[in-house]
């Protein structure tokens, strides 16, 4: 419901969600379900039955064919199952007619309508959800009370109770396959029946309870009036800018990470992102939005904020435009005459080859940036040669390095949706188009053909900016004489973490690529385009590092020997560490400008 509202435009500042809470005291008293099925819908249980239930509406909307479709598919491999629909409505006799049409009429129960619902969850082991619209439904947190575990589509705010492979179940609407194989994994196992049961009753009991929803609501209220409170005149949003809305993950990844840092640091800040699709960010992360080059909307904003964020990322650079130095130089400058703090954030220097770009950047830097955070020392050291000395100079990490992985449920998804077998061992390689590529591919191909004979490791292309990551993934691949495989679809940031996370080593050009790997402890190989690259592996203190236009094969294959043989293992855990400690660098900036106190 929030999606809808802001996809028509209201304001994604003004929405706040108010889950349904309920009562979480467990039923108590002894109780026969044997009896109570029997006595009640005339049913006979066997001993080892496992039975599923799902407590619904039988309408289009809750999709009950895909439960049933679902269920026919799983008895094959689990043929203890047993399916008690509860539920009255236009849809039984199709319903009824398509049990017979596969064959599993004797397994499935027709309840009608049911009341009181709870001795019927208490009865079953597993709570089922198929709708394919929902928004909080009662009937999930009933089933949890009571005990069961749950599978349910992916709808509503069900992703935010439950985690899937930690403490339930979520598939794709509609999908009966993913249905029936999460059906067989828990039809056939009552130790992780009872262990996703009690799992998820904790977090709901916690999170999801009556006297949670009422804390929730008083706290929007607190919110509201304290927004109603603030002087008219009071500076007190935060503008962020950056590269962002082009669909590169490591863009996307530093605005997430960046918001949920400004979040944290003060939740009643309102937050507007500059952005190359505004309608998008605004969905996404739930902020407001306007459009990188709307230069009006762009000056309105700054009159109002009390911080403006530049970063992170590599704006000032003039490789790829200097339209674009220039442009960004002129935010920190407008930002800073219309009264704001100004704030590079967890950022990176350069290249700037032309001295006027240098001359200028410098200038506007020095006269209009209050504090400076960076993700790396070249970068500091790039700013003292151009003569930077007014603003605060910290060297901090990339905000990319708070971020965590989707559960590991998730991500073994995303690699089976793209035919990779979760429990494969792997090499990652995060490429991008650059000069250079072309000699360096078939030296490339040799190393992952290399990686496959001497250390099994199939090779796996991770995009980073989709698709065009795709079109060198896909020349290498077709230079392979091993198998291969590429992720073809855009994943989330916390997804495209987590299967990097999977890899024995990742080999790469692309810097969050890079990045992303070391922030979860995976051995890396730079393949260096820009000195955003060199100067992240130099920070980090990794010798695993080669020029992309005189890549080799041969010693790129020593780095991989090096990288797999675990001698690195140590090392990449403690950059993993001290990258999320000097992270903490950027948001002390921020808490220092917006004259907060840090905790």
């Amino acid at each position: 419901m929030a999606r809808t509202l802001i996809e028509r435009g209201f304001d994604p500042e003004r929405i706040v969600k108010i889950y349904n809470g309920m009562d979480f005291d467990r039923p108590k008293g002894e109780f026969d379900r044997v009896a109570y099925l029997r006595d009640t819908y005339g049913a006979e249980i066997e001993d080892g039955d496992v039975l599923c239930g799902i407590a619904a509406r039988l309408t289009a909307v809750k999709d009950i064919a895909t439960t049933i479709r679902g269920f026919a598919e799983a008895l094959k491999s689990a043929p203890q199952l047993r399916l008690f629909i509860a539920g009255d409505g236009e849809d039984e006799d199709m319903l009824k007619k398509l049990c017979d049409q596969l064959g599993v009429r004797e397994r499935v129960t027709f309840c009608g309508w049911v009341s009181p619902v709870m001795p019927f969850f208490r009865a079953m082991d597993i709570n089922l959800l198929s709708s394919v619209s929902e928004t909080f439904p009662y009937s999930i947190l009933e089933g949890v009370c009571a005990g069961c575990a749950t599978i349910c589509s992916d709808v509503g705010g069900m992703p935010e109770l439950i985690d899937t492979g930690e403490n339930g179940y979520i598939f794709p609407v509609g999908d009966d396959k993913r249905l029936a194989e999460y059906l067989v994994r828990l039809g056939n196992d009552a130790e992780l029946r009872q262990k996703f049961a009690d799992a998820l009753y904790e977090k709901a009991s916690r999170d999801f309870s009556r006297d949670k929803m009422c804390e929730r609501q008083m706290e929007n209220y607190r919110h509201l009036l304290a927004r109603f409170h603030r002087p008219k005149n009071e500076r007190e949003s935060i503008v962020i800018c950056g590269a962002y809305g082009r669909g590169n993950a490591g863009d996307d990844a530093i605005l997430e990470a960046i918001v949920q840092e400004m979040r944290q640091l003060d939740p009643e800040r309102t937050i507007c992102v500059m952005s190359r699709r505004p309608k998008e960010t605004r969905l996404i992360y739930r902020t407001n939005a306007i459009y990188t080059f709307n230069v009006f909307s762009v000056l309105r904003k700054f009159r109002h904020a009390a911080l403006y964020i530049n970063g992170g990322g590599s704006l000032m650079q003039d490789v790829t435009s200097t339209r674009s130095i220039w442009y960004y130089c002129y935010t920190l400058y407008a930002a800073k005459k219309r009264g704001c703090k100004v704030m590079m954030y967890g950022c990176g220097i350069g290249p700037i080859n032309r001295p006027g770009n240098r001359r200028m950047a410098a200038r506007t830097i020095d006269a209009s940036v209050d504090r400076i955070t960076l993700r790396d020392d070249n970068s500091r050291a790039l700013l003292a040669e151009m003569g930077v000395t007014r603003p605060d100079i910290r060297v901090s990490a990339d905000p990319t390095i708070i971020l965590t992985p989707a559960p590991r449920e998730i991500v073994n998804i995303a690699l089976e949706q793209s035919g990779i077998d979760p429990n494969g061992k792997y090499i990652g390689f995060g490429l991008r188009n650059w000069k250079g590529l072309d000699t360096a591919l078939p030296e490339i191909a040799a190393a992952a053909n290399y990686a496959y004979e001497k250390h099994g490791l199939t090779p796996v292309f991770v995009p980073i900016e989709f698709p065009s990551d795709l079109m060198p993934a896909e020349r290498v691949g077709a230079l392979l004489h091993c198998p291969w495989h590429a992720v073809r679809t855009r994943q989330p940031i916390e997804v495209t973490i987590g299967i990097l996370s999977r890899m024995k080593t990742v080999v790469g050009i692309r810097l969050h690529s890079l990045m992303f790997s070391a922030g979860q402890g995976v051995p890396v190989v730079g393949m260096s385009y820009d000195i955003k690259v060199d100067g992240f592996l130099k920070y980090i203190g990794s010798r695993t590092c080669l020029q992309l236009s005189s890549v080799k094969a041969e010693p790129l294959c020593r780095l991989i020997d090096e990288c797999v043989s675990g001698a690195l293992d140590n090392e990449v855990h403690r950059t993993a560490e001290m990258l999320r400690e000097r992270e903490s660098e950027n948001v002390k900036g921020a808490a220092k400008l917006l004259n907060i106190s840090e905790n």
